[in-house]
């Protein structure tokens, strides 16, 4: 009987030793990755508060580019943080960071949005984050998270859990985009312009302004445009042809198109019909930004249609 309960007692010792080896195995690689989550947490709120307090001197495409920088890390703490949820720790530790870690990704999205509706920059993806102050919110995760973070201090392993700092949500609850809408090089420049004209087939030598074209039944017509402000741009073209005499009647093209920022676009006219001796007036017009200076927003020319007889050989 003694040795039949000496055997259960050390089967018993080896047990409750295992498990506690298991646990604290399990407590330290926690530690591990959930430590270097908040290590990339606190990397970038630092990031995320120099460009607050510097970026007013940084131009447009800088600032957005280093704003997008920052939004592409959001996605990697969100699958990091599913893997912590598994497997379960004592106090729901893992839940707890990664809620937590959730509820900041959507507190930065919404700071991200602030500031790009208020800078009128490129639209970033919508998330469906709305968070009605989310510099709060951050700043009210870390106090929790801080004050909570020492839950596996006296467990197996002794592991301590490092603590988050939210700098980045501290200056943007006191100033917002102030410092960022005050900024001549962050401010709005609209402009769009007709960067080239090509006609098909190509005019015979004239005047300038003048179109002098063989005497063709076809008149092909290509328009390049630039966008030269950083911002997603409307853009309207018309292209109109009056005839002054002859038999055919007025014609006219409408084209629209969204433009990148600092971006290029060739729009193709449809065919426009003429008759030899044909005498019109072709203009060309965009819209749909303010004008600018230099900005060549408008050209007109006079079309002249050579007679019959001047059709070249072949």
């Amino acid at each position: 009987m003694t040795l039949v309960v000496l055997v259960f007692a050390r089967d018993v010792s080896r047990s409750a030793h295992g498990a506690i080896t298991n646990q604290r195995s399990e407590n330290r690689s926690f530690a591990g990755l959930a430590n270097a989550l908040i290590v990339q947490q606190n990397d970038f709120d630092a990031r995320m508060a120099r460009l607050l307090r510097s970026g007013d001197t940084l131009s447009r495409p800088v600032f957005d580019a280093r704003l997008d920088q920052l939004d592409q890390q959001l996605s990697n703490w969100s699958a990091a943080a599913e893997l912590l949820r598994r497997p379960k720790l004592v106090h729901d530790v893992n839940d707890q960071i990664a809620d937590i870690t959730e509820t900041r990704i959507a507190d930065y999205e919404a700071i991200f949005a602030k500031i790009t509706d208020a800078l009128t920059l490129p639209a970033t993806p919508d998330n469906g984050a709305v968070v009605a102050d989310p510099a709060h919110s951050l700043i009210e995760t870390g106090i929790t998270w801080n004050k909570d973070r020492g839950a596996l201090r006296h467990e197996p392993g002794e592991v301590r859990l490092d603590s988050l700092t939210s700098s980045s949500a501290q200056i943007f609850s006191e100033s917002g985009v102030t410092n960022l809408t005050a900024s001549s090089s962050l401010a709005l420049v609209r402009g769009i312009s007709i960067a080239a004209v090509s006609v098909l087939p190509a005019p015979l030598p004239a005047r300038r302004g003048i179109l002098l074209l063989p005497p063709i039944k076809k008149l092909r017509l290509a328009v390049s445009v630039v966008n030269t402000g950083f911002v997603v741009q409307d853009l309207t073209l018309e292209v109109s042809m009056q005839p002054t005499n002859g038999p055919l009647p007025p014609e006219r093209q409408t084209f629209h198109v969204v433009l990148a920022p600092l971006q290029s676009y060739a729009f193709v006219a449809q065919e426009i019909t003429v008759v030899p001796s044909e005498r019109a007036v072709l203009d060309i017009r965009i819209s749909g930004a303010p004008a600018s200076v230099n900005m060549v927003r408008s050209k007109s020319y006079r079309v002249e249609m050579s007679p019959p007889g001047a059709l070249p050989p072949g």
